[in-house]
Parts: C-alpha cells; sequence; structure tokens
C-alpha cells in the first residue's frame, strides 16, 4: 500500500498582537526609565562631582570619591552638624508617632471590624473621609487647635499629629474583616480565652502583614511630611530634614544670591537629598522581607 506522504510540520507565527503588546510594554518601560530612574541616578552621580564638573561635565559622569568625600564634608560642617541634628529630629519624630499609631490603629480596626456598637458606620465613614482629604488641609485647624493647648514650637506639635493615621484603622478593619477566620477566634472564645487574649494571641499574630504595611506607610509619611513642621516648628535645632533640605536650598547662591558666607554647593545639596531619603529606602527593604515572612507565619489552613 503506498503511504500517504507526510505533510511538513507548519511554522508556528508568533501572533501580531503578542508582538504588539510587547513593544507597547517596552515603550511604557522605556518612558518610565527615562523619566524615573534617570534623575536618581543623575542625583547620585552630582554628589560625586564638584560644583565645576556638575556644571560642564557629563551628566551621567562620575566624578571622584575625593569629590564625596569634600562634599560630605562640607554637608556635615554646615551650621556645625545641622544635618545630622534634623536627621536624628526626623528619626524621633518618625519612630515615637510610628509606635502611637501601631498602638491605635490595629486595636480600633479590630474593635470596628469585630464589634457592632450604635454609630459604628458613621464612625467608618467619617475615618474614611479623612483619609481621603490632603493632609495639607488639616495643617491649620491643627495649627490652631495646638496653638490653643500651647504646643506649637514643642516635639508633641509634631508627633500627636502624625500619630492620627485614620488609613492605617481603615486598613487593618478590612484586614480583620476578611482574612481573618472567625471560626478560629470563636473557637479561641469558646475554650475560655477573654476577649483580649484572642485579640493578643490569635488575631495579632496573623495580623503581621498588616501591621507591617501600616507601620511602613506611617513611617514614610511622617518621615517625608514637609508642611506641617514647616508650620509648627520655628526653630532650626527642631527642624526634620525634610524642611532641613529646603533651607539648605536657600543657601546655594545659584538660587538665593543673598546666600553670603553660609553657602553650600549644589553637589553639597544632592548629596544631602540622598542622605534625607536613604532611611526611606532602608526601611522599604526591611518592609518587604518583613511582610513576607509575616504572610507565611500568619497562613493558616481550613
Amino acid at each position: 500500500m503506498n503511504r500517504a506522504p507526510e505533510r511538513a510540520p507548519r511554522r508556528r507565527h508568533r501572533p501580531v498582537r503578542h508582538t504588539s503588546y510587547r513593544l507597547l510594554a517596552g515603550s511604557v518601560l522605556a518612558v518610565f526609565v527615562v523619566f524615573f530612574v534617570l534623575p536618581v541616578l543623575w542625583l547620585v552621580l552630582a554628589s560625586t562631582k564638584t560644583d565645576q564638573q556638575l556644571v560642564h561635565g557629563h551628566p551621567l559622569a562620575f566624578g571622584s570619591w575625593q569629590a564625596l568625600k569634600a562634599n560630605w564634608d562640607a554637608l556635615t560642617a554646615f551650621q556645625d552638624g545641622a544635618v545630622l541634628l534634623w536627621l536624628g529630629n526626623s528619626a524621633l519624630y518618625a519612630v515615637i508617632s510610628l509606635v502611637i499609631t501601631l498602638c491605635v490603629s490595629v486595636p480600633a480596626g479590630y474593635a470596628l471590624a469585630m464589634t457592632e456598637f450604635p454609630g459604628r458606620r458613621a464612625l467608618l465613614v467619617s475615618t474614611l473621609v479623612v483619609m481621603l482629604m490632603p493632609s495639607a488641609t488639616l495643617v491649620v485647624p491643627l495649627f490652631l487647635e495646638l496653638n490653643a493647648a500651647r504646643l506649637i514650637g514643642t516635639m508633641w506639635s509634631i508627633i500627636l499629629p502624625y500619630s492620627f493615621y485614620p488609613f492605617g484603622v481603615y486598613l487593618t478593619y478590612i484586614y480583620f474583616s476578611t482574612a481573618v477566620p472567625k471560626d478560629l477566634l470563636a473557637a479561641a472564645r469558646m475554650d475560655g480565652c477573654s476577649e483580649f487574649g484572642v485579640f493578643r494571641l490569635i488575631a495579632l499574630p496573623l495580623a503581621t502583614p498588616v501591621i507591617a504595611l501600616v507601620g511602613f506607610f506611617s513611617f514614610v509619611a511622617n518621615w517625608t511630611n514637609y508642611f506641617l513642621p514647616y508650620v509648627m516648628l520655628p526653630e532650626s535645632d527642631q527642624m526634620p530634614v525634610q524642611v532641613g533640605v529646603g533651607n539648605l536650598l536657600s543657601s546655594v547662591p545659584q538660587f538665593n544670591p543673598t546666600a553670603g558666607s553660609l553657602a553650600i554647593e549644589r553637589p553639597q545639596l544632592a548629596l544631602a537629598t540622598l542622605v534625607a531619603i536613604t532611611p526611606v529606602l532602608v526601611v522599604f527593604l526591611f518592609a518587604q522581607r518583613f511582610l513576607v515572612s509575616g504572610m507565611l507565619a500568619g497562613a493558616t489552613k481550613e
């Protein structure tokens, strides 16, 4: 019998739609690189240059380690180490506010998720409305309130508003409402565990991911806040680093011709900006690892 000739296998052509999608994705990534990565790269390289190299040299060229050290020495010598003092103030305000935020937001979110009481819905709506309001709109009312309490010019004029974090309350409320098994909490109550014991021994360990998330967002919001401490703190030795970098900007002769003998150069200003954002990057890297471990530790098998 004669066998029919075998047909050669057809080549599978990549769909045109898939190729167009990859081209579009590549174009979007290229735009992100140009608008986000290149400015950060320029900022890092600017701190390694002298002022003349920054103006006349290649924008993305590395300067020298000697210039970086000279810029660091000049920056730390500005107003007898004011930059280091500003960093310490930022750390103090952010850490104390973070502790208060976690001690308030997590129990408040748990209570809103697990209990029914009159006015609960109105409280949730109020929390959502305040969360959606821009923080700058609350600065003037906060100033009047803290001025009446005679707290203007003290660290509590920064720590107390920082500690009020409605986003943390709402985030923990959503997590406890949806992600924590109600049967597990009910079983703990049936075994004789008190309500506080259920929260501390069962709900709190399961909420490790959301606690890390609230802590990260709270720390970043507190560290990067500029307008509130600018209004509340009149003295330079009380300023956080974000307000301090704004003062450094006014000490650059190219931006302020009246800077005088206290002038600093533009590479030193770039280095100060890097110093100001480095703690946020470190906390972000730490939070990434902590979130992963918290999710694995809080996983439950139903």
